[in-house]
């Protein structure tokens, strides 16, 4: 397995994330992707030599998301998480000293604060589920069609379960 560099960023005032802790839950979520075979030959780091796996985290609230849709992808409203996918989405894979930047996963936390509420499960739990579901967008898993849908949910499901995440 390669090493895993993933940095986080808060600047959402009213949670206080344990980063440290969701760091080490990104790291188990892409350690568990990575060791199953038809995820890993279907990802974007196949066929590829390196040694790192990096990406960034930041949380932020739903007008920082809002303002990113506006600004980045032409798209007029607040969403929960918003991934942007470098080495997947590149036609150029550049691969730095062994180094593989995925890119960053942008999650609003107000937004995680009430799906959890509406799901009735733990903010953790929810946050835990929006970082497995972006680090998927980061190998360059897509949901275009119900069937790709219920892939991603279910591998989520099961990423959560291997690490010993429950919903409450």
């Amino acid at each position: 397995m390669p090493d895993f560099n993933i940095f986080s960023e808060n600047i959402y005032d009213s949670w206080e994330v344990d980063e440290k802790r969701f760091i080490d839950v990104a790291r188990g979520i892409l350690n568990y992707y990575l060791s199953l075979p038809y995820v890993y030959k279907t990802c974007c780091l196949n066929n590829f030599e390196y040694n790192t796996v990096s990406f960034d985290i930041l949380y932020c609230d739903s007008k920082k998301t809002h303002q990113i849709n506006k600004e980045y992808r032409n798209k007029d409203y607040a969403a929960d998480i918003i991934t942007f996918a470098i080495f997947a989405d590149s036609d150029e894979k550049i691969i730095f000293d062994g180094e593989i930047n995925l890119g960053e996963i942008i999650i609003a936390l107000d937004k995680v604060v009430d799906e959890a509420s509406k799901k009735n499960v733990a903010k953790e739990y929810e946050l835990a589920f929006l970082i497995s579901h972006g680090i998927l967008h980061l190998l360059g898993f897509d949901h275009q069609t119900e069937e790709d849908y219920n892939f991603i949910m279910d591998l989520q499901n099961k990423a959560l379960e291997s690490i010993g995440y429950d919903k409450v």
